[in-house]
Order: C-alpha cells, then structure tokens, then sequence
C-alpha cells in the first residue's frame, strides 16, 4: 500500500501558531522532508518529536524528490515542511507534489501560516482581486520583463523579498509603475512586526535612512483602471509590443504586455511581431 504525502504548515515566526495537528502529523509520519534540517530540527526539539529527516530543497529538488516518491510508494508517510510558511509556495515543494500526484500518491494538507495571506490581512490594501508574484528574479533583463508583464493589472501585486535586495527591487518597482501605494510589511509574528503604509517613492527614501532589517513582503496597488485605455488599433498594438522589444523585451513578453494595455489579444498580436 503507498504512503501519504503530508504538506505541513510551519511557523512564521511565532512557535504558538504551530497547530495541534501539525505536531500530531509529524510525530506519527516515518520521516520528513526539510528545506534545511538544521532549521527543523529547532522545531522539531522544541515539541520534543523525534524524527528522521531528509534534505529537500531546491539544489537536490530531483534526485532527492524520486527518493522520496520511492519511499512513500513503499509504503512510508512523509511530512514536507519549509523553513517557513507553507511548502510548496514559491518553495520547491511543488514539485515533489506533482511527483506525488503524477505517481497516483495522496497527497493531505496540514494546513498553517502563510506569509502573503497574512500580509495582506493586515495591510488595508485591496484584496478582493490579487496576483501573488514572489521573489522577483535576480537576473536584470527577466526582473525588467516580469515587472513590465504586470504594471498594467488592476490586481493588487503581492511580493517576497529579503532585506539586502529590498532598496534595488522599490526603486525598480518605482521605475516600472511609477509611484503607487505599497504597504511594506516585516516580520511577521515576530516581536518587531511592522506594516508601513506609504508610496513607491517616500519608501525608497525610508530605506535611504536605515538598513532594511526582516524578511518582507511587499503589496503594491494594482493600475488605475484609467491607466488602461479603448480604441486601440491592431496595428497599435503591435508598435507598442516592437517598442518594448527593442527596451529589451522577449516577443512573447511584449505581446503580453501590449494586449494588457490595449485590450487587443495576445493571440492577435504575437504572430506579426514573429513573422519572417
């Protein structure tokens, strides 16, 4: 009979919001999965629950997840857990869960803390309609292309970010959708939790005058729908989208972002700005 794939919640920061079940799923599965063992192993000792553990994170994602699924097929119940958070958002543990599933393993949810719902409860910022991006990426061409995808939704824009890339990644949200409302928020749980209700702009300057400290998640008020204008052509869509191109953008990026802004479709545009 196979085993079950447990995806565990962990704490954000504050021991207490580790849930009853949380502790009675890891006491009685046969090992567990950690981003870094020696990150869990505080968490396991400080319920006193003695438990193997395997590394899972993203530099062994493959050859550590087909060990896992091999076990679990054998018959052993695994619990993933992250540093943080919930596994398997913007966490590798994703893909272990589409092992799982693709190898007909059931996979059970333990649910608990998740930083970007938390931030956003908190924050006073939109949260009818949000997109959750992450991390951005460290790469300055692919960071520029996902910033410019998205300037134009209406969603509120949700981020992670760590404290020594936080002053490069405000000033380049400033540059990609100019000065918008952001609640910036740190430390979530913890003693020095904190939400800072501001602009694009005055943050940049907050941070000019003390060293970002905390992990962060940042909210970022979607496009004024006034920002997205009628009446474009086909032919103006496709000007736009070779515009961007030549900023730097992929074809498919600026075809994106162009049928965003235009209304025109994605589908309608992409192919003229390939053709031969």
């Amino acid at each position: 009979m196979k085993g079950i794939l447990y995806v565990v919640g962990t704490p954000i920061g504050n021991l207490s919001d580790f849930s009853k079940r949380a502790v009675k799923t890891l006491e009685e599965v046969d090992f567990i999965a950690a981003e870094d063992t020696r990150v869990t192993v505080k968490l396991l000792n400080h319920f006193e629950i003695k438990k193997p553990m395997v590394s899972y994170h993203e530099h062994n994602l493959y050859d550590s997840g087909n060990r896992i699924v091999e076990r679990i097929l054998n018959g052993e119940n695994c619990a993933i857990v992250t540093d943080a958070g919930m596994p398997a958002i913007s966490d590798p543990g994703e893909i272990l869960v589409k092992q799982c599933h693709e190898n007909g393993i059931k996979v059970e949810s333990v649910p608990g803390p998740c930083a970007f719902s938390t931030a956003l409860a908190i924050s006073g910022m939109e949260s009818r309609r949000f997109t959750f991006e992450g991390f951005l990426p460290v790469n300055k061409k692919e960071r520029k292309e996902q910033l410019e995808e998205i300037k134009v939704s209406t969603r509120t824009l949700i981020f992670y970010e760590a404290p020594h890339k936080l002053k490069q990644t405000l000033a380049d949200m400033f540059s990609a959708f100019g000065n918008r409302e952001i609640a910036i928020v740190r430390e979530l749980t913890k003693i020095h939790e904190e939400v800072v209700r501001t602009t694009l702009e005055n943050a940049q300057t907050l941070y000019d005058e003390k060293d970002p400290k905390g992990e962060f998640v940042l909210i970022v008020a979607g496009a004024e729908k006034s920002e997205k204008n009628d009446g474009y052509t086909l032919q103006d869509a496709v000007s736009m989208a070779k515009s961007l191109i030549e900023e730097g953008l992929s074809a498919s990026s600026a075809a994106k972002q162009a049928a965003a802004h235009t209304g025109i479709k994605r589908n309608e545009i992409y192919p003229l700005l390939i053709e031969k």
